[in-house]
């Protein structure tokens, strides 16, 4: 398995117009996902300009993952043959240098969800793992009190827990939440773009797991942290824009209006709204 390279930049060295070559390569994503989230994840990656492929049987999941570009494993809804496929997939993947994402829903809530997260890792290499807080401070053996899928509380530092899911892991974490923090295990860059709708609508978090991989997909494997990044702020800046002239309440038109964003963002809008907090 090959560990993620680990190249520094600085926040202004970061190109932001990955999202051009998502659209003209079109890229294959292989997600094996939850029921909540399969029908807004595969109409996020088609609005981005990716192509989705649902499926979770374990017959088929070698063939599958040899032919796409990223390989997305979202533990939302946990089964024996969901980790089992989850597994041939994965090292399908690893062994023909193709992406792989992992989603690491809720994992505190259960000893199956953690036992399947255990069973993965044990034979197969993350390039990223993106979660919240609650999940990501579970990951790294932080204090946390995580609350379902949902964030929690805690007091522990964010950009520490993200580089620490990233050393322990080898991968590129990447935080999810009111700030967005990103880490290949030396350094971690945070994106304090986004908006208060974006947790109102069920699976934006799952979607974005899948737009990840689309962008690891076309930037290469030297370049991940580049592709987090350019998935985050593609993500977040879609749903400010998404958000101008909605009340709070009006989460349902957001999720339509998001849709539409991610489709028709260009990368100077990216590149012209994006807030680096810096590197932390």
């Amino acid at each position: 398995m090959t560990a993620v390279t680990k190249t520094p930049f600085s926040p202004n060295q970061i190109p932001l117009d990955l999202i051009s070559e998502v659209r003209k390569q079109n890229p294959l994503i292989h997600n094996i996902t939850n029921l909540v989230s399969a029908n807004f994840t595969a109409n996020g990656l088609l609005a981005v300009g990716a192509s989705p492929m649902m499926a979770e049987s374990p017959l088929e999941m070698a063939e599958l993952a040899k032919i796409s570009s990223a390989v997305v494993l979202n533990i939302g809804t946990p089964s024996d043959p969901k980790t089992s496929a989850m597994i041939i997939a994965g090292q399908t993947a690893n062994a023909h240098g193709i992406p792989v994402v992992l989603d690491p829903v809720a994992v505190s809530a259960s000893t199956l969800r953690q036992s399947t997260i255990h069973q993965i890792s044990q034979v197969v290499q993350f390039d990223a793992i993106r979660g919240n807080a609650g999940e990501l401070a579970f990951l790294a053996g932080a204090s946390w009190q995580a609350k379902g899928v949902d964030a929690g509380r805690g007091d522990a530092d964010l950009a520490s827990i993200c580089q620490a899911v990233a050393q322990k892991y080898r991968t590129i974490a990447i935080l999810t939440g009111e700030i967005d923090y990103i880490s290949d295990g030396t350094q971690v860059l945070a994106l304090a773009n986004g908006v208060p709708l974006l947790p109102k609508v069920t699976a934006t978090g799952c979607l974005l797991s899948a737009v990840i991989g689309a962008f690891l997909a076309v930037a290469g494997r030297e370049r991940y942290l580049v592709g987090a990044v350019n998935a985050c702020a593609t993500f977040a800046i879609a749903g400010e824009l998404a958000c101008e002239g909605l009340l709070p309440s009006q989460s349902g038109t957001f999720m339509y209006q998001f849709l539409d964003k991610l489709g028709g963002i260009s990368p100077d809008e990216i590149a012209n709204r994006v807030k680096f907090v810096g590197e932390v």
